[in-house]
């Protein structure tokens, strides 16, 4: 199947699609009902309302969506109140607009979602701040406003009603897909000709987005009570899955080689490409049960896996029998992985089988793998100093804010000079990498959709026409906004002028002042990211790193455990591992966030990079051993020399630990000595302890160099 066609059958069974969908019809419909009965402007002030409460309708489960929604809907009455009170009063509404948007941006302190329901009251006030309403014509407004909200909430909920599942189908099978391709960034380790340094910066990148669908997953299922509490059913098989999915994932990050020296003993016989091109096609069949689970229809395995891996076995077998490379046993190992892998993307293929038993594994107290908010007035005072992210953005945004509502009621008063102030609530953002990707975006956005909207218009002078053209560019727009925000805006762009054009203005002086606007307001808040209490990402890198480290110290403790014959229960276990997993994906991501920043702002990125490497690499082999013992494919047998890699590595992680947090006390508490078996050590296990005994002296070398 071509790719492009692909990714379009993906898009239209996406979450991303069905949330467009849900918000262009609910958003849609009032204006359109009302419109049919000649009263638009109250059509349009009930979109508005439906508008504000689905910014706060983000994925995630259906009580927390129930919960922002509502927040949404109480805040859309007081701040239109407000707002249609201050309006007629210039200095009056400056002050709202100061007070209001540092005290919504504060919001982020309890989470995205309740930064979501701060968004929405912004919203509104920006939408209205040209309005000069009676007290009359405001407690209409104010209520229809509210109507139009109540609409979108109830429509949201009978969506979930209806099809309880579907939210955690799609998350699952985007989860899916990314860990497809993950392991399809691994073959190409294997592959001829590769850049073994710029397969590691695209592996990092792609563990981010793995993580982040992973999170995704664990809210939808495991804050969920009906599917937590399912015998049997979808419910039951969604968990699950994404536990063999998790499990699934730890297996392909703890296949690791020493890809470097593979290549110099194999690349001439061509083995490592047939490695890869199975790999691949291992990948290629983990896709498809994705997009299988997302589209909710079933599937039966098509890859002749099996098949590909009795030949890769001949090729393995033919090259030991020339004899030209000495010891094939490490190809044996990637083969015998290979095979593990094959089994257990057969083992999610269950999911397809309703009248499958359920697995007889000991439950796992889900629970404890998702982070429960709270909301404390505590939370919001300790926040308020300069020593605080949320802050100083919240400050950036209020006196950026000021700064726009002074522009566009004094420098640019035209009628639509709101659109300053509203790009500026968008795209400023608490990273300056992120607002300067935004904003980017934000402006080709819409000088290409300002060129598409002026056609269109200039083109199209049916109105029913022109009505299907704005569903369409809704339901682009809103579809897009997640997943990739340049098409958002440039569809959302013919949007607004198409609706203007209904409200008899003209759609060239309309594109002329949205591109002005657009643009200051760009600069604005590039500006307020760039010299307005910035904080570079260099600056917070000690944090990740420690924590990254701190992850791998209790994963080191884990292996101790586990060759100790100590019990260590499997929750236990899966926690340190989502501990190691979430930690270095958060490093991977502010290092992708440092390196698009100014050069001058960066600090040591070839450092940080090799230290993100070497972490992941020690994480790997790890849980190569750990998994290995807890599942009781293999019984360790120890050596002294053993002991003391295993004890050396953990002293040295615990000593660069150290480094970075001098509250970390200096000397590693003791611990007991493992026992040392009395059968004949395994050789190939103390190799695999002293290399990770030497990388973890490495990382200790790469932290100094990072400090330094």
């Amino acid at each position: 199947m071509p790719v492009s066609f692909r990714s379009i059958r993906y898009f239209f069974s996406s979450q991303d699609f069905s949330d467009g969908l849900r918000t262009t019809l609910t958003v849609l419909l009032p204006g359109l009902w009302m419109g049919w009965w000649g009263q638009l402007d109250a059509g349009l002030t009930l979109c508005l309302g439906a508008l504000c409460v689905s910014v706060t309708d983000s994925p995630g489960p259906v009580i927390h969506k129930r919960n922002g929604m509502l927040a949404g809907l109480l805040l859309l009455p007081f701040v239109a109140l407000v707002t249609g009170l201050a309006a007629p009063h210039l200095w009056l509404l400056g002050l709202e607009v100061g007070v209001l948007s540092f005290a919504f941006t504060l919001f982020l302190v309890y989470g995205n979602r309740a930064a979501s329901v701060g968004t929405a009251g912004l919203l509104l006030l920006i939408l209205m701040m040209d309005r000069h309403l009676t007290l009359p014509q405001l407690l209409q407004y104010a209520g229809l406003v509210t109507l139009g909200g109540a609409w979108y909430l109830v429509v949201s909920l009978l969506t979930y009603t209806v099809r309880p599942y579907r939210p955690a189908q799609q998350a699952l099978g985007e989860c899916i897909r990314a860990v497809a391709g993950f392991l399809r960034l691994k073959a190409e380790f294997y592959r001829t000709g590769t850049s073994l340094e710029e397969d590691y910066r695209r592996l990092m990148a792609q563990q981010v987005t793995v993580n982040e669908k992973q999170d995704a997953v664990r809210e939808l299922l495991f804050k969920t009570r009906q599917m937590m509490k399912e015998s049997t059913g979808t419910g039951r098989r969604l968990v699950l899955t994404f536990v063999d999915v998790v499990d699934l994932y730890e297996h392909i990050t703890a296949t690791y080689y020493d890809y470097s020296a593979l290549h110099q003993r194999f690349e001439a016989t061509g083995v490592l490409d047939a490695i890869a091109a199975v790999v691949e096609q291992l990948a290629a069949e983990l896709e498809s049960i994705g997009f299988a689970i997302q589209a909710n229809h079933g599937y039966t395995a098509r890859a002749p896996l099996l098949a590909s891996l009795d030949q890769l076995k001949t090729r393995i077998d033919t090259v030991e029998a020339e004899g030209k490379t000495g010891n094939v046993l490490v190809l044996k190992k990637i083969l015998v992985n290979v095979r593990n892998l094959t089994q257990r993307v057969q083992d999610i293929l269950a999911y397809f089988d309703a009248n499958a038993p359920a697995p007889a594994r000991r439950e796992l107290e889900f629970g404890r793998f998702v982070t429960h908010q709270t909301f404390s007035l505590g939370q919001l005072r300790d926040n308020l100093t300069l020593s605080s992210g949320v802050f100083r953005h919240a400050t950036r945004m209020t006196l950026a804010c000021l700064v726009g509502f002074v522009v566009a009621k004094v420098l640019l008063p035209g009628h639509h000079s709101y659109w300053i102030l509203m790009t500026i609530t968008y795209m400023l953002k608490p990273a300056f990498s992120l607002t300067k990707e935004r904003n980017v975006q934000r402006v080709l956005g819409t000088l290409v959709g300002g060129v598409i909207g002026a056609l269109l218009l200039w083109l199209v002078t049916d109105r029913q026409v022109l009505v299907a053209l704005l569903a369409v560019c809704m339901l682009v727009a809103f579809s897009f906004t997640r997943r990739n925000y340049i098409v958002a805006v440039i569809f959302m762009t013919p949007m607004v002028l198409i609706l203007f054009s209904f409200v008899g203005l003209p759609y060239l002086q309309v594109v002329e002042e949205r591109m002005l606007d657009t643009v200051v307001g760009c600069l604005i808040a590039f500006s307020a990211s760039y010299l307005l209490f910035p904080r570079w990402e260099s600056e917070q890198l000690h944090d990740y790193m420690t924590a990254v480290l701190r992850a791998n110290g209790r994963y080191l403790h884990t292996l101790a455990e586990s060759l100790a014959g100590s019990p260590v229960a499997v929750v236990d276990y899966k926690l340190a591992r989502k501990e190691v997993y979430v930690s270095s994906a958060n490093l991977a991501a502010a290092f992708q966030r440092m390196i698009s920043e100014p050069q001058g702002k960066q600090h040591r990125p070839s450092e940080v990079h090799e230290f993100v490497v070497l972490n992941h690499i020690l994480s790997s082999n790890v849980a190569s051993i750990t998994s290995s013992i807890l599942t009781g494919e293999t019984r360790p047998q120890l050596s002294a020399a053993s002991l003391r890699s295993v004890r050396q590595a953990q002293q040295a992680v615990h000593r660069s630990l150290w480094r970075l947090d001098p509250t970390e006390p200096e000397n590693q508490p003791a611990e007991a000595l493992l026992p040392l078996a009395a059968a004949t050590p395994d050789q190939q296990l103390q190799e695999q302890l002293e290399f990770i005994r030497k990388v973890s002296s490495d990382i200790g070398k790469v932290t100094e160099a990072v400090l330094a």
